[in-house]
C-alpha cells in the first residue's frame, strides 16, 4: 500500500512542510471570494430564497461536514495533490479516478479562468466610476493573468502571505458591516424567520439550496496541499473542519445581517428591484458612503486573491497528472529553488491567456459568457466529484481500514453522500439560472464537456494499462502512506 513519489525518483518534489494549517484555511476561504459572493452572488439567492437564505448555507454546511468526515479520514492515509483524483482511484479504480482527475482539470481550470472575466469588469467599472478613466476590461484581466501566474511561480509560501492579508482585508469589511445591523436588531427588530422550518423546507428553495451549496465550492483543496503541509494527518483535516465550519456560519451571520437590515417582509422586494446595489446600498445607510467605496476596492482585492488561490489548485492538478504520465511529464517538473509546479503553473497561465484573448477577439461578453459560463461548469463538475468520491471513500474505508468505525468509514459519508444525491438534483434543475442560458444547445455544450473528458480520462488510462503498464500501476500510488 506504502509508496513515496514512486514515479518521481525523488525529484521534482513540491515544497516540503511549507504550510500550517492557517495557511491551508486562507487557501480555502481566499479561492470564494467571501466579499465578492455577498456583493454579486448573495442576492441572487435571496431572489430564489428570501427569507430562508441563512439556513440554506447551514444546511450545505451540515451536508458538507458529514461529506468531510469520510473525506478527511481518507486524506490521513493518502496524500497526494490530484486529491479527488487519487481518492477516487483508490476507491473505485484507476480508471475511474483519471478519469475523475480530468473532469477536476476542467472544473478547476474553468472556474479560475472565468474569474478574469470577473476582475476584468469591476476593475474597468471601479476605474471609471472613481477617476473617469476607461479601459477595456481584457487589459486588466490580461495583467491579471501575469501576475497570478508570477506570483505562483514564487511559491506556496509567498501565495499564503498574500492571500492571508487579502482575506483578512475582505472579512474585515464584512465584519464592519454586519456589526451595527446585529447591534440595533436590523430595521424592524430581531426576527428569526430565517431559521423558522415553515419558512426554510419548502419546495420552491430548491433553487437557493443548489446555488447556497456554491459557496462552498473548493473547500476540498485543503487536501490538494496536502504535499506541502505541515504535519498533514492533523492539519489536513482540522483546517477542512475549520474552512466548512467558518463558511457555514459567516455567510449565516452576514445574510441574516442583511435581512435585518432591510427587514425580513422587504429582503426579497429588495432583492428583485436592485440586486446589483443591494449590498453597497445597505452599507451607505448602516455604515457611510466613504466605507462603501472602500468595499468597492476590496472587491478587487477579493478577485484576485481567489485568482491566485485557483491558480495554485488547478496547476497541482496538472502536476499530479503530468508526475503519473497521465498527462505530459514535463507539466511534473518543480523549480529548484522555488519548488513551484513551475511548468504546471505556465501551462495553466498560457490556457488562462490563450481563452481571455479568445474572448477579446470574438467579442464575447466577460460577464454572461466567460463569468457565469465558467462557474457553471466548474459547479456541476465538483458536485459531481464529491459524489463520485463519497462513494469512493466508503469503499476504499470500509476495505482497507475498517478500523476507522462505522462513523467514519460508512455512516458519516453515507449521510453525505445521500445529501449531495438531492443537491446534485436541485443543480441539474437550476442549470440555466447557473449559466444565464435558458437556450437547449448552449447548456448542453457546456455541461456536456463533464462527461467528454471523465471519458476522455478513463479511456487514457484504459490505454495506459494496456501500452504502459508500468506506468499504469503507478496512478494514484505517490504518497500514500
Amino acid at each position: 500500500m506504502a509508496g513515496s513519489q514512486s514515479g518521481s525518483g525523488g525529484t521534482n518534489l513540491l515544497a516540503q512542510n511549507a504550510i500550517g494549517m492557517w495557511s491551508l484555511v486562507f487557501f480555502v476561504l481566499a479561492a470564494l471570494a467571501p466579499l465578492t459572493l455577498i456583493v454579486t452572488v448573495a442576492p441572487l439567492h435571496f431572489l430564489k430564497g428570501g427569507v430562508a437564505v441563512p439556513s440554506g448555507y447551514l444546511i450545505a454546511g451540515a451536508v458538507l461536514a458529514l461529506f468531510a468526515v469520510g473525506f478527511t479520514t481518507m486524506s490521513t492515509r493518502v496524500r497526494n495533490a490530484g486529491a479527488f483524483y487519487a481518492y477516487i482511484a483508490r476507491g473505485l479504480g484507476k480508471p475511474m479516478g483519471t478519469g475523475a482527475a480530468m473532469v477536476a482539470l476542467l472544473a478547476y481550470n474553468a472556474l479560475q479562468i472565468s474569474t478574469y472575466g470577473l476582475l476584468g469588469v469591476y476593475m474597468s467599472g471601479t476605474l471609471k466610476d472613481f477617476f473617469g478613466v476607461e479601459i477595456h476590461w481584457f487589459v486588466p484581466a490580461i495583467i491579471g493573468v501575469a501576475i497570478v501566474g508570477y506570483l505562483g511561480y514564487r511559491g506556496i509560501e509567498t501565495s499564503s502571505k498574500i492571500l492571508s492579508v487579502l482575506l483578512i482585508l475582505e472579512t474585515s469589511v464584512l465584519v464592519v458591516l454586519i456589526v451595527p445591523v446585529l447591534l440595533k436588531g436590523g430595521l424592524s427588530g430581531y426576527s428569526f424567520d430565517s431559521f423558522s422550518p415553515r419558512n426554510v423546507f419548502v419546495l420552491s428553495n430548491g433553487a437557493m439550496l443548489a446555488l447556497t451549496f456554491g459557496a462552498f465550492m473548493g473547500f476540498e483543496a485543503t487536501a490538494i496541499f496536502s504535499e506541502e503541509a505541515k504535519d498533514p494527518k492533523r492539519t489536513v483535516p482540522r483546517a477542512t473542519y475549520v474552512a466548512v465550519a467558518f463558511i457555514a456560519l459567516f455567510y449565516c451571520l452576514v445574510t441574516y445581517a442583511i435581512i435585518l437590515a432591510y427587514g425580513p417582509g422587504n429582503i426579497l422586494a429588495v432583492a428583485t428591484n436592485d440586486p446589483v446595489n443591494m449590498v453597497f446600498t445597505m452599507a451607505d445607510e448602516w455604515v457611510s458612503p466613504v466605507f462603501t467605496d472602500v468595499m468597492r476596492v476590496l472587491i478587487i482585492s477579493s478577485i484576485f486573491a481567489a485568482l491566485l488561490a485557483l491558480h495554485n489548485a488547478a496547476n497541482r492538478y496538472f502536476y499530479s497528472l503530468g508526475r503519473e504520465k497521465v498527462l505530459p511529464s514535463a507539466l511534473g517538473k518543480t523549480h529548484p529553488k522555488m519548488k513551484s509546479p513551475w511548468v504546471a503553473g505556465l501551462v495553466q497561465s498560457l490556457l488562462a491567456a490563450a481563452v481571455v484573448i479568445g474572448w477579446l477577439v470574438f467579442r464575447l461578453d466577460p460577464y454572461l459568457g466567460l463569468v457565469l459560463w465558467g462557474a457553471a461548469i466548474a459547479f456541476l463538475g465538483v458536485i459531481a466529484l464529491e459524489l463520485l468520491c463519497a462513494v469512493a471513500v466508503i469503499k476504499y474505508l470500509r476495505a482497507n481500514f475498517p478500523e476507522v468505525g462505522l462513523w467514519r468509514s460508512t455512516i458519516a459519508p453515507g449521510l453525505g453522500l445521500m445529501g449531495l444525491c438531492i443537491i446534485f438534483v436541485l443543480v441539474l434543475n437550476s442549470l440555466s439560472l447557473l449559466s444565464g442560458i435558458v437556450g437547449f444547445g448552449v447548456n448542453h455544450a457546456l455541461y456536456g464537456s463533464l462527461p467528454l473528458v471523465f471519458f476522455a480520462g478513463l479511456a487514457r488510462a484504459l490505454w495506459m494499462r494496456d501500452r504502459e503498464p508500468v506506468a499504469y500501476e503507478g496512478l494514484a500510488t505517490i504518497n500514500v502512506d
